[in-house]
């Protein structure tokens, strides 16, 4: 590889990029240390929103750790594990609409300044986390996935913070329950994302062979 390499997330590249490798080392510290004190965060504020978002962080983190160890695997394996990837945020996104449904039938307000504060800190990481990974979003599906991942996580932060505000002007429990119901809106469209993406691959790969 030349030193003056622009990698932009090709997969042959990335393969032997150790830029892009640290990067996804550094987004797997970010999404599981901040996803494990914003569970902490969640049960304290009592926000289904804060949960689910955690929730989004750890499974981002051990996704991202998927798709490291993924970058030296055949093409093939590749499609595969980002077909799985699709189908965990699938799951993810069903799961988050059923507790929030459950909630809505005996949701009392979270406190709002302690989730708007939690909501801050956590769009700073998905920023970074986002930033970092910004040069690598053109590529396979397993890239991308990681790609939108970061992304969607700092759209869901946004509508949190606004939730935040919204539930201490309101006193009500709704905007909460509504930003929670979001982030699993986001999960399913990337899903869905990338499902299309990697059973494409799949099938090209197979008429190659």
């Amino acid at each position: 590889m030349a030193d003056n390499c622009e990698c932009t997330g090709d997969t042959k590249r990335a393969e032997n990029d150790p830029g892009y490798r640290r990067a996804l080392w550094l987004v797997v510290a970010l999404n599981l240390g901040f996803g494990v004190m914003e569970v902490g965060g969640g049960l304290i504020a009592q926000s289904q929103a804060l949960l689910a978002d955690s929730l989004d962080f750890i499974g981002d983190g051990t996704i991202t750790l998927i798709g490291l160890l993924a970058l030296g695997w055949a093409a093939t394996a590749r499609a595969k594990v980002a077909f799985a990837q699709g189908l965990f945020l699938l799951i993810l996104g069903i799961g988050v609409i059923g507790v929030a449904i459950w909630r809505a039938m005996t949701a009392t307000a979270p406190e709002a300044d302690l989730m708007g504060g939690i909501g801050l800190a956590a769009l700073a990481i998905n920023v970074t986390a986002a930033l970092i990974l910004s040069q690598y979003r053109e590529g396979d599906a397993n890239v991308r996935a990681v790609w939108l991942f970061s992304r969607n996580d700092a759209l869901a932060n946004v509508a949190v913070i606004v939730a935040a505000g919204l539930v201490a002007w309101t006193g009500k429990a709704w905007p909460d329950l509504a930003v929670a119901s979001i982030i699993a809106a986001l999960f399913l469209h990337s899903a869905f994302a990338i499902l299309r993406s990697a059973r494409t691959e799949l099938r090209e790969l197979r008429h190659a062979a």
